[in-house]
């Protein structure tokens, strides 16, 4: 079940990962938001996609 959930989250990882390379950021915001989906997996994942992604469609 572990790895279950291991996958799911490297997944959107990988998926926030490529729509904050997508988004209208500016470069060292995205630099910024990477590093912290990839230090903080899950913590990061859940910040990008309740505060990252607001800011980058604005």
């Amino acid at each position: 079940m572990g790895a279950l959930l291991g996958l799911v989250v490297l997944v959107l990882d990988i998926w926030a990962i490529l729509d904050c390379l997508k988004s209208s950021l500016a470069t060292g915001m995205k630099a910024l938001w990477i590093v912290l989906i990839l230090v903080l997996p899950l913590l990061g994942l859940i910040l990008y996609f309740l505060i990252g992604r607001k800011k980058a469609s604005a």
